[in-house]
């Protein structure tokens, strides 16, 4: 399957002055599977080491970890000749072995010619763990996610739609409005589907929302699989447990704010507050905080006022039990309903495209689903409706008050730019990033 990321792998491969690269990404996001076509497309060879299946190479990497000790036992193990400019060296599950994560230090000191990345489900719990050491600016980065909508028109064979949705958006043009109709139902369909590229696969091999949703279910187990696997504490476990399980229910609100009550009978961030974050290192989840106007968003947050997404829209419509013949009937949708759904897929689409989440809600009741920095430090806010009804009051008094440039209003409408509002129809989020917003 073809993803975005791949473009940011050649980059990398090709860097001057080249680091030992660290991937991140939830569970199932298909970080093995890039790395893999990575290797098999750009090098000549691969050594695919996995630490939590191969126990002799975990056990030569114990006993020393500088680069060449490691090299020289690779070509025993594998029985082939590791050549610096033409093999990828692929440590999997690296997060199984503390050694190796610590080993990349000294490839980036003493071997940076060679090509290594390092990838794990759970990196982000164990890099951020009190007790644990890290090669603090020796490795770059990357963070895979699941297939953003654009990536979703590509391997359903709508390359040429979504080519024309990236004209329509940097032109500010309309949709003809037979395209305009056929990418909302295709945007219908992601809601229900959402990105985790195994669901999307058997989406394409069945043509079948309700044989890709068994799918979804398998990847939810997982994610508490992992979670009752890797916590010490069974008290823990429970916890995170029901701050996930409790997703829904937060973004069901009118009111979208995280509250702890909602987890559990009394509780409070001292009690749920390191579940959070064992959810977000994960990538489980995304979090979306409150804001003053101001430039860096950054230091106006307020980081006790927050709301957490799912990092897969597909995956909240299945954890949620949302029926699907109401994504597909929206006039028998309630309107907070759907716009649960519409509101976690929009955070999702600026989240893979490396923007920061954060809202807006002054001290009455004006709320605003986003507010946006561009590259050039302008403030933009971002409206979501879930419909074509976009009357809106909060952002009437946001821009009275503000008088930002001009404001984005995402819905169900086809483009266009009025009363200093641009309107950009829900499937065309993706092209929403920080050098677009400077217009």
């Amino acid at each position: 399957m073809q993803r975005n990321a791949m473009k940011e792998l050649i980059a990398w491969k090709n860097k001057e002055n080249r680091k030992p690269l660290l991937l991140y990404g939830a569970r199932q996001v298909g970080k093995t599977y890039l790395v893999k076509e990575f290797g098999q497309k750009y090098f000549k060879d691969m050594i695919y080491v996995n630490f939590e299946t191969n126990n002799i190479i975990s056990n030569i990497i114990d006993e020393d970890i500088t680069p060449d000790y490691i090299i020289k036992n690779l070509e025993i193990a594998f029985n082939k000749k590791i050549d610096k400019d033409n093999t990828l060296i692929f440590f999997d599950e690296i997060q199984r072995n503390t050694r190796a994560l610590t080993s990349l230090k000294y490839f980036c000191e003493n071997a940076k010619e060679y090509h290594i990345i390092g990838a794990g489900s759970l990196l982000g719990v164990h890099i951020n763990k009190k007790d644990f050491s890290f090669p603090v600016g020796k490795v770059d980065f990357l963070t895979i996610y699941p297939m953003s909508f654009d990536e979703f028109l590509i391997n359903t064979n709508n390359k040429l739609l979504m080519d024309k949705i990236v004209e329509c958006f940097n032109n500010n043009t309309s949709m003809p409005s037979t395209l305009h109709d056929k990418a909302m139902n295709l945007y219908y369909d992601y809601l229900t589907i959402g990105g985790m590229p195994e669901v999307v696969q058997e989406f394409i091999n069945s043509n079948s929302c309700l044989s890709a949703i068994d799918y979804q279910k398998n990847i939810i187990e997982s994610y508490k699989n992992d979670i009752t696997k890797y916590c010490n504490e069974t008290n823990d476990a429970n916890k995170i447990l029901a701050t996930f399980d409790s997703i829904p229910i937060q973004l069901a609100k009118d009111n979208k704010k995280f509250q702890y009550k909602l987890v559990g009978k009394g509780g409070t961030s001292s009690i749920f507050g390191e579940s959070i974050n064992w959810l977000v290192n994960a990538g489980i989840v995304n979090k979306c905080i409150k804001t003053k106007v101001g430039v860096p968003i950054k230091m106006y947050e307020e980081l006790e006022s927050f709301k957490l997404y799912m990092n897969d829209v597909g995956l909240l419509t299945n954890l949620s039990e949302f029926p699907l013949y109401l994504i597909k009937n929206r006039e028998a949708a309630s309107e907070t309903m759907i716009g649960m759904l519409t509101e976690n897929y929009v955070a999702s689409s600026l989240k893979f495209n490396n923007l920061n989440l954060d809202y807006w809600k002054n001290d009455y009741d004006s709320e605003l689903d986003f507010i946006l920095q561009s590259e050039k430090g302008l403030i933009i806010p971002l409206e979501v409706k879930a419909s074509t009804h976009v009357k809106s009051r909060s952002l009437n008094n946001y821009m009275c008050e503000y008088n930002p440039k001009y404001a984005i209003r995402v819905s169900g409408r086809n483009f266009g730019f009025k009363n200093n509002i641009k309107s950009i129809p829900l499937y065309s989020v993706f092209c929403i990033n920080k050098n677009s917003l400077d217009l």
